[in-house]
């Protein structure tokens, strides 16, 4: 349970920073509008910060982190959500300082986006998985 709360404690610290970040990025470049940086602070929040409490209150009561296929998740989460929050920055930072991209940049950067979603969905199967096998502990 302590994993997961220093977990969640680390992707608490990251989110400030990332909000932290934007706010001062875009004030520094008199950026106003829309931009994918700003959706880093809400993704560590809520699939870091939010997810990893959860999950510590879950495994009070189950025997979750027990289990192998937990192991597998927790790497592979950890893998593909920072992976996405670093795409939303290199997106984000483009777009405040107002950089054109080529096509096949822009599709680089998505495709990798794409393949972080599809990394991090993998995990969400794999903790539901966990879920479903996990048992309750007897007191």
């Amino acid at each position: 349970m302590k994993k997961l709360i220093n977990t969640a404690f680390i992707y608490a610290i990251a989110a400030m920073f990332c909000g932290v970040f934007y706010r001062e990025l875009t004030k520094f470049m008199a950026f106003e509008g829309r931009t994918t940086l700003a959706f880093t602070h809400l993704h560590l929040l809520v699939l870091g910060t939010v997810i990893f409490l959860v999950l510590a209150l879950f495994s009070i009561q189950t025997d979750l982190l027990e289990q192998k296929r937990f192991k597998t998740f927790f790497t592979v989460y950890n893998i593909g959500l920072p992976m996405m929050v670093g795409m939303f920055f290199v997106r984000g930072i483009l777009q405040v300082m107002g950089t054109t991209l080529s096509s096949g940049m822009n599709a680089a950067i998505s495709g990798i986006a794409g393949v972080t979603h599809i990394i991090l969905a993998s995990a969400i199967v794999l903790l539901f998985l966990c879920l479903r096998k996990s048992s309750v502990k007897s007191a």
